[in-house]
């Protein structure tokens, strides 16, 4: 199984270069890195660039900056890829070294994988970006939700997969496989600004007789505190995906099928 590390960003490099600190020690490495950029700036490209000149296999799709495009810049990435099975997380959530792991670990055919994340909090940010610090202890200081941050892979197994969307699914700790994201035409591009896109892409799956299954107990993420993106079109994209769930939609109109 060849596996893509799936990372989206838009202008924060600073987190970016802690994020890919963190790929560069895991202890099982994806085969290939998706930057998945949604129009950044030029320093953007020089972390990524540090990285690649150390020996990381990373592919830099980058689209102009015209607003929140997440849903597709995160299409454009997956369209580049040549990996069987896709670990999605975010420009600023630092990884655990066993993530990538636990993720290929686990892995099950017609099953995607959701997990959850520790946060950062604000006032720990000078002394994280300082010391560029990418490790972090059940007891170490600056976290909350700190037991999302026990690793214990035995009983990540008493917790099985199921056809129903649940609260927790985060688009910054997610895995699926890209055969079942293209049938189902990946994120759906009528949704932009923040909000519900990897959750309506979730329905559609599960639509699709995919099943979900929660990575407790492994996984782990550490999330950067920042202000949080805008939510002016949080309500349509509400209403997307209600659409998809009342209609029991598979595939989206406007999708990645033009990419491939």
């Amino acid at each position: 199984m060849k596996t893509a590390l799936l990372i989206s960003t838009y202008n924060w490099p600073e987190a970016l270069n802690l994020v890919l600190k963190s790929v560069k020690i895991q202890s099982i490495p994806p085969d290939e890195i998706l930057i998945a950029d949604d129009g950044s700036t030029e320093e953007t490209t020089q972390v990524v660039q540090k990285y690649k000149n150390l020996g990381l296999p990373i592919k830099h799709v980058w689209q102009e900056d015209k607003g929140f495009r997440k849903t597709s810049i995160l299409n454009k990435a997956i369209a580049k890829s040549t990996s069987d099975y896709i670990i999605q997380t975010d420009g600023d959530c630092i990884l655990h070294k066993d993530f990538v792991k636990d993720h290929i670990n686990n892995s099950k055919k017609s099953t995607f994988q959701f997990g959850s994340r520790v946060n950062i909090q604000e006032n720990h940010l000078q002394e994280v970006f300082q010391v560029e610090k990418i490790s972090y202890n059940f007891f170490a200081r600056g976290i909350k939700k700190r037991t999302r941050n026990l690793r214990i892979p035995f009983l990540t197994n008493f917790y099985k997969q199921k056809n129903e969307l649940s609260k927790k699914v985060r688009g910054c700790n997610l895995s699926f496989w890209r055969n079942d994201f293209i049938d189902i035409n990946g994120y759906n591009e009528d949704m932009t600004g923040w909000g519900q896109e990897d959750s309506e892409m979730v329905v559609r799956l599960l639509n699709k007789g995919v099943d979900g299954r929660r990575l407790r107990y492994a996984g782990i993420v550490y999330h950067i505190w920042h202000k949080e993106n805008s939510k002016e079109k949080s309500g349509v994209n509400r209403i997307i995906q209600q659409k998809a769930m009342d209609g029991e939609m598979v595939s989206c109109k406007n999708g990645i099928e033009k990419y491939l």
